[in-house]
């Protein structure tokens, strides 16, 4: 499914979809599947995909600086998945509990299911600080899903891993605090394209009020401005399971309410991450334009019981 090239033109089940462009944002913002997390200071932090990891610090939300990599050195530990040596890495995934960093990403090729997810952590989140803790989980030919794009939510006290791409779609599962292994080897089915294409991705869950939402990316990312990533969501009233859309869809047959998709000069939105900050619910994503990759920071309403972008 290509995006429409108006988010005025859609509307789902009464939510209704606003033409918003992304806040301003300055200095080196040139990403790909950015995540963000604040420390005690008040300083921001994005992660993102490249070789070693890019992180970029900001004061203000605003002007972003590059200070470096996660692993100036490389990683050697991932070469198998990447098929060389300091390969790209992908998604990363920020939680800071109780001033430390925990940091998820993946390691694998296009069209590829030989894939892992790794944990690190730091006390700073600054380039070189990273220890690097194991690999989570991982997958081959043989099996039905992905082990790339790891996303955590903590829930009361429960550290539950999203995670997927293509094939059967999006699962979770619950993992150990702090630590590279998982609690149980049965995934949860979160949500599965059906169709003429199973490209989906990216996965976020984000708790708002009574409800667990879903957000992931669907179509094509990573083509300059041919992508046509959009951003979907569904929402459970548990976390591992139940999502569905505006309409009533479940995510596991196919459905996901659309958020954000090609609209003026933002092409290919997706890649999100959110979080809450002092003036509420935050989505970071990037997007293209003919200059290349860039942030997107917007802010989501819930009040509707939809995140709609504003």
């Amino acid at each position: 499914m290509r995006c429409l090239p108006s988010l005025l033109l859609l509307a789902t089940a009464g939510v209704a979809l606003a033409q918003v462009g992304p806040d301003v944002v300055t200095g080196d913002t040139s990403v790909h599947d950015p995540t963000i997390c604040k420390d005690s200071g008040g300083k921001y932090f994005i992660f993102s995909t490249g070789k070693g990891l890019e992180i970029r610090t900001s004061t203000d939300r605003t002007a972003w600086t590059l200070e470096g990599l996660v692993w100036p050195d490389g990683a050697p530990w991932t070469d198998e998945f990447t098929g060389t040596s300091n390969g790209d890495l992908w998604a990363p995934d920020c939680t800071i509990v109780d001033g430390t960093f925990y940091l998820y990403y993946s390691a694998s090729t296009f069209g590829s299911q030989h894939s892992g997810i790794f944990l690190a952590r730091s006390s700073t989140g600054l380039p070189g600080s990273f220890e690097h803790l194991g690999l989570v989980t991982s997958t081959n030919s043989e099996d039905d899903h992905n082990a790339i794009d790891p996303n955590l939510i903590i829930d009361g006290g429960e550290w539950y891993l999203s995670l997927g791409s293509y094939w059967t779609g999006i699962k979770g599962v619950p993992v150990a605090a702090a630590a590279p292994v998982l609690e149980t080897n049965t995934f949860d089915a979160l949500a599965q394209r059906t169709g003429g294409t199973t490209a989906i991705e990216a996965s976020v869950i984000f708790k708002n009020g009574d409800f667990y939402y879903l957000f992931t990316s669907w179509d094509q990312c990573c083509q300059g401005t041919s992508s046509t990533y959009n951003i979907r969501v569904g929402r459970s009233s548990t976390l591992n399971g139940g999502y569905v859309d505006a309409d009533g869809v479940a995510l596991t047959t196919g459905g996901g309410t659309l958020v954000l998709g090609t609209h003026d000069n933002v092409v290919g939105p997706g890649g999100q991450d959110l979080f809450v900050d002092n003036d509420g619910p935050i989505l970071i994503y990037h997007y293209y334009t003919a200059d290349g990759p860039q942030l997107g920071i917007n802010h989501l309403d819930f009040s509707t019981g939809w995140p709609v972008v504003v």
